[in-house]
């Protein structure tokens, strides 16, 4: 029962790590950029797998906040934690839904020195890209007069500092496997997210750009919203399905 769930949580995990890396936030800035500054189809992976494993890693970090907080509350009311954490990732499930009905479906990463307030409403689908064809117009990022160090620094930090907020609350839903479900969860996350990322930056670079992506950026709070739901009611499931939890 216990490495069953575990692996439905994995799968889970996996599955929100590649599709939110698969939209275009996560790779047609790197594609752009490329294109501007020439870059070798080489290069672009790489740059692409560099900036990849910092929003891993912050990712990660953040997620282990929750786990060891989930660890603390498992120990001091370990019937209650099932309850807490299944009703929590049901809320969270709710309010992507919520995102998805009030029309903010798209969750937004920017640019460094880009205008906020343009990108919001330049569209998401202009010239059949996403919005950042708009957003990255005027950047320091597509400027040929900067190196490409300071470049790769930016985009670095651009997808860095946007954890994969997504995926957080997987974090929660293992914590009843303790360490082990920590890790596994992260290397997840990590193959889920770069797989995502070198995928569709390839398959762009390759000149096959005409991918539904923008259905799918249109629809990913739906997706999150159907996911934390499924995951909120696994909880409760493991809740009534075994006795013991693992650590």
């Amino acid at each position: 029962m216990n490495s069953a769930v575990l692996t439905t949580i994995a799968l889970t995990g996996f599955t929100v790590a590649f599709f939110h890396a698969a939209i275009p936030t996560h790779w047609l800035p790197f594609v752009l950029v490329s294109k501007t500054r020439k870059w070798s189809h080489a290069k672009t992976l790489a740059v692409s797998s560099f900036a990849g494993l910092g929003h891993v890693a912050l990712t990660s970090l953040l997620g282990l906040g929750i786990a060891w907080f989930g660890f603390q509350l498992d120990e001091r009311a370990e019937e209650l934690f099932p309850k807490v954490a299944g009703s929590v990732l049901l809320a969270i499930g709710a309010f992507y839904f919520w995102r998805q009905l009030s029309g903010r479906g798209v969750l937004h990463h920017h640019a460094p020195g880009s205008h906020h307030e343009a990108s919001e409403h330049c569209g998401h689908g202009h010239g059949g890209h996403s919005h950042w064809d708009e957003e990255l117009k005027g950047t320091k990022l597509m400027s040929l007069k900067a190196g490409d160090w300071p470049v790769i620094s930016g985009l670095f930090l651009m997808l860095t500092l946007s954890p994969c907020e997504g995926f957080l609350p997987v974090y929660l839903s293992g914590v009843q496997f303790g360490w082990r479900g920590f890790v596994v969860l992260s290397l997840i996350l990590a193959v889920g997210t770069l797989a995502g990322m070198l995928l569709f930056t390839w398959l762009t670079l390759i000149g096959m750009d005409k991918l539904p992506i923008q259905k799918l950026e249109r629809y990913e709070a739906a997706l999150l919203g159907a996911i934390f739901s499924v995951l909120g009611l696994l909880v409760f499931f493991v809740e009534h399905g075994h006795d013991g939890h693992v650590h």
